[in-house]
C-alpha cells in the first residue's frame, strides 16, 4: 500500500506554480444519437444564447436518457489514440492517457472534503492508463439515491442540465440554421445520447497526458489551422445566488467547473442561473482563466488553483514512481479521508483497461520502431 498525504495543503502553495503545458486537441470523436462511436465530428454543436425564462423541466417525460449501466472502460479513447497512430505512423507517447473526468477528481482533491473515488490503472509500454472503477461508481450512486433529501430528485436536477444544453445549442453556425429552428429549441426532445468528444494532449509539471472529455459546444467555428486554440463552452447550470451561503456554494463550484475546462483548454463557461424549481432566470459568461484569480480577490478564498495545479503534478509524480510494473493497480480515495492510496490488485492482465485491439496494434506499432531503429 502507498499513501499520498493529501494535507496540509499550504505544502502545495510554497515555491513557483508548476509548469503548465496548454492542451491542443490531436483527435476527436462523436457519439451519435444511438450513442454509436464515430470516428468524425458529426456530433459537434454550437453555441447560440438561450432564452430566458424557459421552464428547465419541460419534457422530462420524453428525455432519451442514455443507459449508463455498461461499463465502457477506456474503449472509444483508445481506438481514436490508435487511428491517429495509423494515419501518422507516430506512437503517442505520453506518461498518462484518461477520461478529463479522472483528472479532475485528482486534481480537485485538496478542496474535497467528502467524497472519495475509486479508478483502476495499468502500465503498458511505459504509459500509465486510468479508466474510473465502475463498480464503485455504482455502488456510490445508490449511496447518494438513498441519501435523496427534500426538493427535486437527482435525476429532475440532472435533466435541467441536459435542458438547458438543449436551449443553448444548435447543430451548424447561426448563419446556417433556420429561425425557426432557433426559436424552437424550447420544443426540442432532450436527450443525452449524442456527443462530441475531444481528445487533448496536455502536461502538468514534468508530467504528459493524453485526456479525453465531451465538450459541449463551439463559441463560433474550429479553426482550420490544428496548432490554434479552439473556442470551447462548457455549459453548466446553478442555483440562483439569493444569500452568502449560496455565495459560497458556488464559489466551491467554481473549483470543479474552472478545472473540467482548465484540462481541456475550453476558454469559456456559461452558467446558467435557475431558481429553485428550475426557471431558468438568467446566463452569465465566465473566462476560464479569470476565475481562480476572481476568486482570491472578491470571494471567500475557499480554494486556490495553484494549489490544485501543484498537488496534481506532485501526485502524477508519485503515481510515476509507484506505479513500474505490470498489472492492475487501485487508486482509491476513502471518503472523507486526506490520503489517495494506491496499489496492486493484480500482478498481470489490463483488468479490460486495455482492448485487445489496442494492445496488438501497439504492438506492431513498437515491432516497426525496433525494426526502423536498426535499419
Amino acid at each position: 500500500m502507498h499513501r499520498f498525504d493529501i494535507l496540509p495543503i499550504e505544502k502545495f502553495l510554497t515555491g513557483t506554480v508548476s509548469s503548465i503545458k496548454r492542451p491542443r486537441e490531436i483527435a476527436h470523436f462523436s457519439y451519435d444519437e444511438d450513442h454509436q462511436f464515430l470516428l468524425d465530428e458529426s456530433s459537434l454543436r454550437y453555441y447560440y444564447t438561450p432564452p430566458t425564462g424557459a421552464n428547465l423541466s419541460a419534457g422530462f417525460d420524453t428525455f432519451r436518457k442514455f443507459d449508463d449501466s455498461q461499463d465502457e472502460h477506456l474503449v472509444s479513447l483508445l481506438a481514436t489514440i490508435m487511428d491517429l497512430e495509423q494515419r501518422t505512423g507516430k506512437r503517442c507517447s505520453v506518461d498518462l492517457v484518461t477520461w478529463r473526468g479522472m483528472m479532475t477528481k485528482i486534481m480537485s482533491s485538496p478542496y474535497e472534503k467528502f467524497n472519495g473515488f475509486t479508478m483502476n490503472a495499468t502500465l503498458f509500454q511505459g504509459t500509465i492508463f486510468i479508466e474510473e472503477d465502475y463498480t464503485a461508481k455504482v455502488a456510490e450512486r445508490r449511496q447518494q439515491n438513498r441519501q435523496q433529501q427534500r426538493g427535486p430528485s437527482q435525476d429532475m436536477m440532472s435533466y435541467w442540465g441536459y435542458k438547458f444544453e438543449t436551449l443553448s445549442l444548435i447543430p451548424k453556425t447561426w448563419d446556417d440554421t433556420t429561425r425557426d429552428y432557433i426559436e424552437g429549441r424550447e420544443q426540442e426532445i432532450v436527450s443525452n445520447y449524442a456527443q462530441y468528444c475531444s481528445v487533448v494532449q496536455t502536461g502538468i509539471g514534468s508530467n504528459t497526458m493524453i485526456l479525453g472529455g465531451e465538450v459541449d459546444a463551439v463559441w463560433d467555428q474550429k479553426p482550420d489551422d490544428p496548432e490554434q486554440p479552439i473556442n470551447w463552452v462548457e455549459l453548466k447550470t446553478s442555483q440562483e445566488i439569493q444569500s452568502d451561503h449560496d455565495s459560497l456554494k458556488f464559489e466551491r463550484k467554481l473549483c470543479k467547473f474552472w478545472i473540467q475546462s482548465f484540462l481541456l483548454g475550453v476558454p469559456k463557461i456559461i452558467v446558467g442561473f435557475r431558481s429553485r424549481d428550475g426557471i431558468l432566470q438568467r446566463v452569465e459568461e465566465l473566462h476560464t482563466q479569470r476565475i481562480p484569480g476572481e476568486v482570491k480577490r472578491k470571494g471567500t478564498a475557499s480554494w486556490d488553483g495553484n494549489v490544485c495545479i501543484n498537488f496534481s503534478s506532485s501526485f502524477l509524480d508519485f503515481l510515476k514512481d509507484t506505479i513500474t510494473s505490470e498489472g492492475v493497480w487501485k487508486i482509491r480515495r476513502p471518503e472523507r479521508m486526506p490520503i489517495i492510496e494506491v496499489f496492486k490488485e493484480a500482478n498481470s492482465g489490463t483488468g479490460d483497461i486495455l482492448t485487445t485491439e489496442f494492445m496488438e496494434w501497439r504492438k506492431q506499432l513498437y515491432a516497426r520502431e525496433i525494426a526502423s531503429m536498426l535499419g
